[in-house]
């Protein structure tokens, strides 16, 4: 990638990171050295716990003729089994007990568990060939935020605000919503800034009453005082600033001044009311309720306003031992919503410039984890899928393949810094030049890897 004021790129990325004043401002500075973007924002729908593959993108026709039977011998030499399942002996493999048909034009592959998906395959770039080393949820989590399973790194919404910050001023850069079956808790770590400064780190909007505690201020209080609390607090701060040169302080006056602003444009933001009876139903949202739904929709209100990175989490799809009650309840909730996202933000002009990422922390193994009816699968980080759709993506693709099985990724490979090379590549960043110096090195969300993967991109 050639830029014509490189130089210039990367000196102004080295005096955001490691000076104080540079957290403070403008990231349009840092703009202007880039590429042309097709993406200005970014909304994941992250399936917190592992959709499993072969059950709703992976078709494999192999696991129906050997249903039932233990891996065969030409698999088995390449498998380690403590990996891909906690049983002993050699695990017996398991057909989907969905049906599965090609739609769109492409004749993407769909389970019947996702109807509403079916409908916008042509929109979406499917890859089939994901794969990282990590077997447990919260690291794994972990690696598809921030590139690295180990805690306190950014997370990727963390360095969108960063390198591109905030378009509009009133609400955050960075904003996570969570529904679902809260079958384990999820980590403040999840959208944390790890090492950036803390005014990067996601925004948790809740998911009844105020998104934000204490956004509302006492009755008694009327926005004149508050301004002029503020006002105080400021001068004080910025006092204590330059006895310290404390950065987190220049952090903590500039989130007073957006939890002010936010008083004011989020309440208009939430209430789902104003959107019209069909968009309702497009989305299957019901306003007050604690919805995937909703929060789809809340997602497209965020960009609308120019909230640049959403991250929605559907809690779940942990399917151990009740996949066959587990995964048709998790796709009859998010089936829908993401269709119409999808569709909505198509009609309103604004999916060409917002990048989709759908998919978990890994899929689920293609052998059966338990017995009976209370059967399920486990977890499968060595193959697995997820997609993207919108901003910069080519529609109605398919990428990379598993084995007959579904076992391990085989063909066009992706790794997950390839993934977020990728994304960032959508946004116009060069994920080699989006860096920041900590403990004497320059950090990326890509580490030491990553590559742009040319097929799925326009």
């Amino acid at each position: 990638m050639n830029y014509p004021d490189r130089h210039l790129f990367l000196s102004r990325r080295h005096f955001l990171g490691t000076t104080a004043l540079g957290s403070l401002l403008s990231p349009q500075l840092i703009g202007k050295a880039q590429r042309a973007a097709k993406a200005k924002h970014v909304i994941v729908l992250f399936m917190s716990g592992g959709p499993s593959h072969v059950d709703l993108f992976d078709y494999k026709p192999d696991l129906v003729k050997w249903d039932g039977e233990p891996i065969p011998d030409s698999i088995a030499k390449g498998i380690h089994f403590a990996q891909i399942s906690r049983q002993s002996g050699r695990p017996k493999l398991k057909a989907s007990p969905y049906q599965f048909r090609q739609h769109g034009q492409a004749g993407t592959w769909v389970s019947d568990l996702l109807p509403h998906t079916a409908d916008v395959v042509d929109e979406i770039a499917v890859v089939k060939s994901l794969h990282s080393h990590v077997f447990n949820h919260d690291p794994a989590v972990t690696l598809l935020n921030t590139g690295h399973e180990r805690v306190g790194r950014p997370t990727m919404g963390a360095w969108m605000s960063y390198g591109l910050g905030a378009v509009n001023e009133d609400l955050p850069a960075f904003v996570v919503l969570t529904s679902g079956v809260k079958l384990q808790p999820l980590l403040d770590s999840y959208w944390s800034s790890g090492f950036l400064p803390t005014q990067h780190q996601g925004v948790e909007f809740r998911p009844s009453g105020d998104p934000i505690l204490h956004l509302r201020s006492p009755k008694s209080v009327s926005r004149e005082r508050r301004r002029r609390d503020l006002d105080m607090l400021r001068w004080m701060n910025e006092r204590h600033h330059a006895q310290t040169q404390d950065p987190e302080i220049l952090t903590r006056i500039k989130q007073y001044e957006l939890a002010f602003r936010m008083q004011a444009s989020v309440p208009e933001l939430i209430d789902l009311g104003q959107e019209t009876d069909e968009t309702l139903a497009l989305y299957g949202a019901r306003p007050g309720e604690r919805s995937f739904a909703n929060n789809c929709l809340m997602a497209r209100r965020l960009v609308e306003r120019g909230t640049r990175f959403v991250q929605l989490y559907d809690m779940g799809w942990d399917s151990h031992g009740s996949l066959i009650k587990d995964h048709p309840r998790q796709c009859r909730g998010i089936d829908r919503p993401t269709a119409g996202l999808i569709k909505d933000l198509k009609r309103r002009g604004l999916l060409d410039d917002t990048l989709i990422m759908w998919g978990g922390e890994f899929g689920r193994t293609p052998v059966v984890e338990g017995a009976g009816r209370l059967w399920g699968r486990d977890h499968h980080p060595h193959g697995f899928t997820m997609w993207m759709a919108g901003g910069g993506i080519q529609g109605g693709t398919t990428y990379g393949e598993t084995d007959a099985f579904g076992f391990h990724a085989a063909k066009d490979k992706v790794a997950v810094p390839d993934l977020h090379a990728t994304a960032l590549h959508c946004l116009g960043i060069d994920h080699e030049d989006l860096t920041f110096r900590f403990q004497g090195r320059d950090f990326r969300l890509t580490d030491v890897a990553g590559r742009v993967i040319p097929e799925l991109v326009v």
